[in-house]
């Protein structure tokens, strides 16, 4: 899997990461162990949690596993703080109480000393953004955190955190962002993605398969085992069925007929080749299903069908992203 490195930093991932939010709950470990020893077999390097991934059970799989299935020193682990993860005064937020503390679970949870990136999950109006980032300063000078990033933050968000950390000597610089990036979820275009650009921030994709509808199983019906006939999980589907997905979806499997090859692949190769992009990160509840993945490294669109699919997905820009 080819290696790349994250924003203008010295971190290099593989250009597609593995995602656990499933683990421990969709998930279990004997499937996890299957999905972590195939995606490092293909050469994968980035795995990405979160403390609030199935209560942390997510992060206390992933730990187990790290010390039963495959080397620490083989994989980078990103994981994300901010939401609520206890009970207390200091239990939810980006205080600087509640993120050193988070992270200290996490650790715990992970059965590591330090983690690779760490992100900060979501922006927190109710906590001053200084104190936030001098706590992501404490979490890399005492040794617990490698490199740092943010999760879901909008463009003016990002740029603020980002310069923040540039404009004072001994500062974190941020070297990623993590946002939902998809054909059928271009709005990062706007600014997000232009800001991480200027600012040498990594993209990093979440759901980058439009929450699996791009894949085309959702094309005709929704099948019983998946996601969209789940309670859990039908309205985060349902923020996405359009008609204009539809029609992005019929452009997509017309693509993947044309190269021989399954709309999933399509789809994530083109978010993975888009620019700023360092890797899509891809989540699955099998190891089956992961392999469909897997199996698309070594598909490349060409220039046409990339043009149409980006004609056909293009978001809406009007003033003042273009004048």
């Amino acid at each position: 899997m080819e290696q790349r490195a994250l924003g203008r930093s010295g971190l290099v991932v593989s250009r597609l990461a593995l995602g656990t939010m499933t683990w421990g709950r969709d998930t279990d470990e004997d499937e996890a162990a299957m999905q972590l020893t195939a995606f490092v077999d293909a050469g994968g390097t980035l795995i990405d949690t979160a403390d609030v991934y199935g209560e942390g059970d997510s992060e206390r799989t992933l730990g187990r596993l790290l010390s039963d299935v495959v080397p620490r020193s083989d994989v980078l682990v990103a994981t994300k703080a901010v939401g609520r993860t206890g009970t207390g005064p200091m239990g939810r937020g980006a205080s600087r109480g509640h993120l050193l503390a988070a992270l200290d679970a996490s650790l715990e949870r992970l059965g590591t000393d330090h983690v690779d990136l760490w992100q900060l999950h979501a922006w927190d109006d109710s906590t001053p953004l200084e104190e936030t980032l001098v706590a992501c300063d404490t979490a890399v000078a005492t040794g617990r955190v490698r490199y740092v990033g943010v999760s879901n933050f909008t463009g003016w968000q990002t740029a603020q955190a980002a310069t923040w950390q540039r404009a004072w000597p001994g500062r974190t610089p941020l070297v990623s962002t993590q946002v939902e990036y998809s054909l059928l979820q271009r709005g990062v275009e706007r600014e997000v993605v232009p800001a991480a650009e200027a600012l040498g921030l990594g993209v990093l994709a979440w759901s980058p398969l439009g929450r699996g509808i791009l894949t085309g199983k959702y094309r005709h019906s929704t099948p019983s085992e998946s996601r969209g006939a789940s309670p859990q999980w039908q309205g985060f589907l349902d923020g996405l069925r359009t008609a204009t997905s539809d029609r992005i979806v019929e452009a997509v499997i017309t693509a993947a007929e044309g190269l021989g090859t399954t709309p999933l692949a399509v789809a994530l190769a083109w978010v993975r080749d888009r620019p700023g992009v360092a890797a899509p990160v891809v989540g699955a509840r099998t190891a089956a299903q992961l392999q469909t993945s897997l199996d698309a490294e070594n598909v490349r669109l060409p220039a046409a069908i990339r043009t149409a699919l980006e004609d056909v997905s293009a978001p809406p820009f009007g003033y003042p992203e273009r004048r």
